[in-house]
This record gives C-alpha cells, sequence and structure tokens, in this order.
C-alpha cells in the first residue's frame, strides 16, 4: 500500500487549491493532534474557499517530539477523519489536510523559525502547549539557540521580528493562544513582557509590542482522539493509502475569540462556514472548561486503572459511568456559576459526545499533564464545592487519589516514567518537577519510609502541583489517603464499589 505524498495526492486529484503556492502565513507552536484536527482543519477549510489563502508552520514544542519527523515524511500532508453524529447523521468523511507547509525542529533548527517568525508574509500566531507550556522558566537568551519553554520562544521571535521589521506596517501579530487556560491571551503576553525584561529587551521592544501586536482570549471545543491505533489497518484499507499521522475528530467543533475587527478581517472563519463565536467567551469558557475538560481530567485514571483503554468504553461501562455521572451531576455541575437548566442540558451532550462510537479517545493521551489539568479544570470545582457544602467531594478526591495512583511509575523513560497497569505499561507525561516529586514520593514507599497516607500528606502539601496546600485540610488527607490504601490493596473496581455503595442516592448540592 502506498504512503501518503504530495505525489498520491496530486496524482488521485484530491487537491482543490494550489496549496503549495500559498504564503506561509501562520506560525504555529505546536504540532499535536488537537491542532492538526482543530486549527489546520479550519484553515484548510478557508483555503477551500479561497478567503484566506495562507499556510502554516508548525513548530515542535518540546525537545522530545515526535510529530515533525512524520510530518517531513509525508510531504507535511496527513488525513482529517471526522466521525460521529451531527444534526441526527452520521458523518463519516476524511479529507487530506494541505495547510501546513512544513515542520520545524526548534532545537536543531532555530534559525528557520526566527526566518519565518521576521517573514513580512507572517499575520498570525497559534499555540496549544497544553496547560503546562503557559509557564514561566528561568532561563537565558541565546540568539542562536531555542528558548525551552514556549513563551520563551514567542519572545525571542517576536523580538527578532521587531529587529528585522522595525515599526512597518503590517510589523505586528494576532496571536491567539488555544491552552485551556482563563484569559490565555493576557497570561500568554504577561509570560512574554516578563521574558523580554529577563533578557533586558529595550523599551521600544514593549512599546511596539503593545501598539501592533494583538493577544486574543480564546475557548477551544473539539474532541480530537488522534491516531486510531486499534483499527489503523481498516483505515488504511478504506484510505487506500497509509496515514502515519491519520487524525480522527468528532464533527462537532466551536472556537470562541476575544478579538478586534482587525482579527475577524484576518480571520474569516464565518465566510468558511465554520463554527466561530466572536467575544461574549467567559460563560461558555467556566461551563465547557469544568464539565467537558474537568469530566476528561476526572475520569481519565479511575478508568484506565479499572481496565478501560477510552472513553467510550468507560461511558459503556456501567459501574464506571455511573460514577462518572454521579461525580458530574453531584460535584461537578452544582458548581458552576450558570443556570442549572443549562448546564444539565450541555453536561448530557457532552456525555453523548463521551459515547461516540467511532471516536477512540484514549484515557492516556487525556493523562498528559495531568497533575497541571487537575490544578486548572478541577481544583476550582474542588474549592466552590468546599465553600458551598463545608465538605470535602468524595468522588473528585478519589479520583485524585486515583491519579496519584497512576503516576506511580515502575522504572524510568529517559525524564519520563513507566507506569503499570497489570501486564500493560504506559508513559506518565508531565513536567520535570512534577515527575520527580511522584518519582521520589513513590520510592520512599516502596522503601518502607514513607506509608500511603504520609505519601498522600507530602504531595497533597505540594502548592506547585495543586496551587493550594492541600494537606492544610485534615478531611481532605483523610479522604484521599483513605482512597488511594483501598486503590493500592484491593484494586480499582472494588475501591469504586465501595465509594457507589457508601454513598448511593441523590446527593445533589444546592447553589446558595
Amino acid at each position: 500500500m502506498e504512503k501518503l505524498s504530495h505525489g498520491l495526492v496530486t496524482s488521485r486529484n484530491m487537491i482543490r487549491y494550489k496549496s503549495s503556492q500559498l504564503p506561509e502565513r501562520v506560525l504555529q507552536f505546536g504540532e499535536g493532534n488537537f491542532l492538526r484536527g482543530f486549527i489546520d482543519w479550519m484553515i484548510q477549510q478557508m483555503n477551500k474557499q479561497n478567503v484566506f489563502n495562507g499556510r502554516v508552520v508548525a513548530i515542535q514544542p518540546t525537545p522530545h517530539g515526535k510529530v515533525v519527523p512524520k510530518l517531513l515524511a509525508q510531504d507535511s500532508l496527513y488525513t482529517v477523519w471526522l466521525r460521529g453524529i451531527a444534526d441526527g447523521e452520521t458523518v463519516d468523511h476524511h479529507e487530506v489536510i494541505t495547510s501546513i507547509s512544513r515542520g520545524i525542529n526548534p532545537y536543531t533548527n532555530w534559525q528557520d523559525v526566527l526566518e519565518v517568525a521576521a517573514s513580512p508574509d507572517l499575520s498570525v500566531v497559534f499555540s496549544n502547549t497544553t496547560e503546562a507550556g503557559l509557564t514561566y522558566l528561568e532561563e537565558g537568551y541565546d540568539k542562536e539557540k531555542a528558548p525551552l519553554s514556549f513563551p520563551g520562544k514567542l519572545a525571542a521571535c517576536l523580538w527578532h521580528r521587531y529587529e528585522t521589521l522595525g515599526w512597518g506596517e503590517g510589523s505586528g501579530l494576532v496571536i491567539i493562544p488555544c491552552e485551556l487556560v482563563e484569559q490565555n491571551g493576557k497570561v500568554l503576553k504577561e509570560l512574554v513582557c516578563r521574558y523580554a525584561k529577563a533578557w533586558n529587551f529595550p523599551q521600544e521592544f514593549f512599546t511596539w509590542l503593545e501598539r501592533e501586536n494583538e493577544f486574543c482570549h480564546t475557548l477551544v471545543d473539539r474532541i480530537v482522539p488522534g491516531f486510531p491505533s486499534d483499527t489503523a489497518d481498516e483505515c488504511f484499507e478504506r484510505l487506500g493509502y497509509e496515514d502515519i499521522l491519520l487524525t480522527v475528530a468528532e464533527p462537532y467543533h466551536l472556537f470562541i475569540i476575544e478579538g478586534s475587527e482587525r482579527v475577524r478581517k484576518l480571520l474569516p472563519f464565518n465566510e468558511a462556514g465554520l463554527h466561530v463565536r466572536w467575544n461574549h467567551l467567559e460563560k461558555h469558557r467556566n461551563m465547557k472548561v469544568r464539565v467537558l475538560n474537568g469530566t476528561h481530567t476526572f475520569m481519565f485514571a479511575l478508568s484506565y486503572l479499572s481496565g478501560v483503554d477510552t472513553v467510550g468504553e468507560a461511558m459503556a461501562d456501567e459501574q464506571l459511568c455511573s460514577f462518572i455521572r454521579k461525580g458530574l451531576f453531584e460535584e461537578i455541575i452544582p458548581c458552576v456559576d450558570a443556570p442549572e437548566q443549562e448546564v444539565t442540558a450541555f453536561a448530557e451532550t457532552v456525555l453523548e459526545r463521551f459515547e461516540n462510537p467511532f471516536l477512540q479517545h484514549r484515557l492516556t493521551d487525556i493523562g498528559l499533564n495531568a497533575v497541571n489539568k487537575f490544578r486548572t479544570r478541577l481544583m476550582p470545582t474542588f474549592n466552590d464545592y468546599v465553600a458551598q457544602t463545608g465538605e470535602a467531594p468524595t468522588y473528585l478526591l478519589f479520583s485524585l487519589a486515583a491519579l496519584i495512583n497512576y503516576y506511580r511509575g515502575v522504572e524510568e523513560d529517559g525524564p519520563f516514567l513507566i507506569g503499570r497497569r497489570r501486564e500493560d505499561s504506559y508513559l506518565i507525561r508531565d513536567d520535570l518537577e512534577v515527575i520527580e516529586a511522584f518519582k521520589v514520593g513513590w520510592q520512599q514507599v516502596n522503601t518502607g519510609k514513607l506509608s500511603l497516607a504520609q505519601l498522600c500528606e507530602d504531595l497533597l502539601s505540594k502548592r506547585e502541583l495543586w496551587g493550594v496546600d492541600l494537606s492544610m485540610e485534615r478531611k481532605v488527607v483523610d479522604k484521599v489517603a483513605e482512597s488511594l490504601q483501598i486503590i493500592v490493596e484491593k484494586g480499582m473496581r472494588q475501591a469504586i464499589s465501595g465509594v457507589l455503595n457508601q454513598i448511593g442516592g441523590n446527593n445533589h448540592v444546592h447553589k446558595q
């Protein structure tokens, strides 16, 4: 079977416009499943309608990335396969995406990145480096070397652009982060400024940054499981070619952007029929992040360690589905600041999307940077629940215990850890500081220096992990420790059964 390439695509008459002649107008930090199945797919739709006419340069965000070599091997082509139900109709549609011109590894080809950054054709920057990517890392400035952090790379690129183009018309950029962080545009801008100050960039740069560049707040929504590992051969057979970057996504998509008229004109998403809303973001953000993303983070560890691999399998499992629904409806939904009927309706829609039989959304993918996700997606709900009830949330804290158990590495793989689920192994990927905290903690348990209860107290005391010192509340430590003890001694299934049997009933929290 042939592999995906420009020759294959052209010979099959699948390109409807001459993408290779379009200028590189987008610099994109990140090349993972979500950006390929969301932003790059959207740019493809705009290019097909001749309303944007530009291509993307995708930058590898970390030194350990594996996507750029795959992009280069396929002439920067890949397939997006939309599968699911939309408006009551089955959607099963695939399309070769040609909107990416090339991928660059900045750790080996930094000057190529700077060249793109200074190009007059460039007009917009997108990013998705997960919540962990919008953080500050102490590092020096070296024009010949890529900074390790994403905000550092962006600061260096903007400085190089300013040095090269100065104040000329069109010298500034529209910068659109897609990380699920509240006011992500403001957060990213502040980080860029922090790097610029640390690196002693002149005041003129800050003035240019303020006047000529626009950082937008955003909210993104589409489930993109990515490569269908379990059914790859079947998919290749249907496609008629092999695609190592095949990206499966649900049909539903929503992009909310807080941006000026300049941004609307630059990115005419709506003219291409895309589901993009402008402004009025905060109401939607709170509900979406807490209900959809929060539930993903809530369910991933306890479901995976129960023996299932995907979100769909968890929802089809009677015990797990019951536990997930109770956590969602009894602890998450009551803490969302929106009308209960509206939130409940949205939650039911989310669960329907989770049950999409066409998607294989792997729980281990949701587990990427899970500690940071727990802090940003579930800790606000935890805080609100405690404030409303005076009690510690049982389901959320069980989920936290499951996460701690998930982060129990049995061996190291470079900077990461390898966990074990019966005969299966999985990669534990997170910030180095997070990995080190769990590695040391579990090593002390394994050598008898710490009990499980002491491990919980130690980990929960780390503000850098959770944003607060959770060990200050005795009820929290005791609940997490009790759950972790049962998980380790009796297994995840029996631990979940114990919680369900102990609580039972319907304990909805009423908003004050």
